[in-house]
C-alpha cells in the first residue's frame, strides 16, 4: 500500500470504526474499489465509445469540417492557454463530483474531502458518508457528462474544433470514473440492505451487505 497522507490516515482511521460498527451489526464488507493503475489504463479504453460518440455528434453538426481549420491556432498557437484550461477543467471536475455528492449526503460539504495522489499525480475527491448506489454513480459521472458531453455540445454549436479536442480529453479523463461505475453496476447482491462507502483513499467504494441476504 503507498504511503498514505496525514488527511488520508485521518479518514482510513475514521472509515476503520464504520468498518468495525458495520461488521457489528452483522454486515458483510464487500470491497469494489480498483487501483490507481489499473483506473488509468481503463481510461484509455473504456472511454473510446463516447470519444466515437462526440466526434460523431460534432463532425453531423460540421460536416464541412471548417471548425477543423483553425486547430493550429487553437490548440498549437497558444499552448500555455490550453494548458491552464486543462488544469481548470481537472479541478472542476474534482469539483462537480464533491458537489453533485454534497447534494446527497446529509452533512453536505462538511462530508466531502479533495486530495492528489501525487505519486499518480492523480486528484482525487471522495466522501465520508454512504450514499445509494444510484447517487454514487450520479456522483461519478456527472463530471464527464457536463464537461465531455456539454464540451461537445458547445463545440458543435460553434464549430470549434478546439473546443472538441477539450471534451474528448474530458471524456478520456472520465475513464477511471466509468471503470468504477462499471464494477458498481456489475455488482447486483440480491438484497435491499445494502450501505455503499465511498472508501477513504482508494478508487471506488466499499458495500456492506446485510449477511444472508444476497
Amino acid at each position: 500500500m503507498r504511503e498514505l497522507t496525514e488527511k488520508e490516515k485521518q479518514r482510513k482511521e475514521y472509515f476503520d470504526k464504520i468498518c468495525e460498527k458495520m461488521k457489528a451489526d452483522g454486515y458483510e464488507e464487500k470491497d469494489l474499489t480498483v487501483g490507481v493503475v489499473m483506473a488509468n489504463v481503463m481510461a484509455l479504453f473504456l472511454p473510446l465509445p463516447f470519444v466515437a460518440l462526440a466526434c460523431t455528434a460534432y463532425f453531423r453538426a460540421n460536416p464541412s469540417e471548417a471548425g477543423a481549420a483553425d486547430i493550429s491556432s487553437g490548440i498549437w498557437g497558444i499552448p500555455f492557454m490550453y494548458l491552464a484550461a486543462l488544469i481548470i477543467l481537472i479541478v472542476v471536475h474534482e469539483l462537480i463530483h464533491g458537489i453533485t455528492w454534497a447534494v446527497f449526503a446529509k452533512n453536505h460539504f462538511r462530508s466531502i474531502d479533495f486530495g492528489v495522489i501525487w505519486k499518480m499525480i492523480t486528484p482525487y475527491c471522495t466522501c465520508s458518508e454512504p450514499l445509494k448506489k444510484w447517487q454514487y454513480i450520479t456522483g461519478g459521472a456527472m463530471p464527464t457528462l457536463i464537461l465531455g458531453g456539454g464540451l461537445t455540445a458547445v463545440a458543435a454549436a460553434c464549430s470549434s474544433f478546439p473546443l472538441l479536442f477539450l471534451a474528448v480529453i474530458m471524456i478520456f479523463g472520465g475513464g477511471g470514473d466509468i471503470f468504477i461505475i462499471l464494477k458498481m453496476l456489475m455488482f447486483a447482491p440480491e438484497a435491499e440492505d445494502v450501505v455503499y462507502y465511498d472508501h477513504p483513499y482508494e478508487c471506488g467504494v466499499v458495500a456492506f451487505v446485510k449477511k444472508g441476504l444476497y
